[in-house]
């Protein structure tokens, strides 16, 4: 009976990562001050803001498999997407925000503690997609 008490709950929380709605005043912020550095569960990187850079930034995430816009939009100057795991399904949210002159772009987990470095490959692939 404890084994079957286990398995629900296993089944539960693994629902509940994938199927956990996305509260968008939560994860569609502002990024304010950033620089290139990774953190433990989370990347930040500055780029210049060349006339299109945005656009190719937005294109780039959007080819990424598991990948969704959440809110924003190139004309707005903030995007943030979700990107979910193969297997797991557990979301991370990358936010690209225009700031004069530079391109903040900012990738966080929302479960566990650790990335694995996930998040800031991610955000370097899409760096080298929009450079072409």
């Amino acid at each position: 009976m404890i084994w079957l008490v286990v398995i629900f709950g296993i089944v539960a929380g693994l629902a509940y990562i994938r199927l956990a709605p996305s509260d968008v005043s939560r994860w569609h912020r502002p990024i304010g001050a950033a620089e290139d550095v990774d953190g433990v569960g989370w990347s930040a990187r500055v780029i210049p803001a060349g006339g299109e850079t945005l656009s190719k930034l937005h294109q780039a995430m959007l080819a990424l498999p598991r990948t969704e816009l959440l809110a924003g939009g190139v004309g707005e100057g903030r995007l943030t997407y979700v990107t979910r795991s193969r297997i797991m399904g557990f979301p991370d949210y990358t936010t690209i925000e225009r700031d004069g002159d530079v391109i903040k772009l900012y990738a966080r987990l929302r479960f566990g503690r650790s990335d694995l470095g996930v998040n800031g490959a991610r955000l370097q692939r899409v760096i080298e997609a929009a450079r072409g």
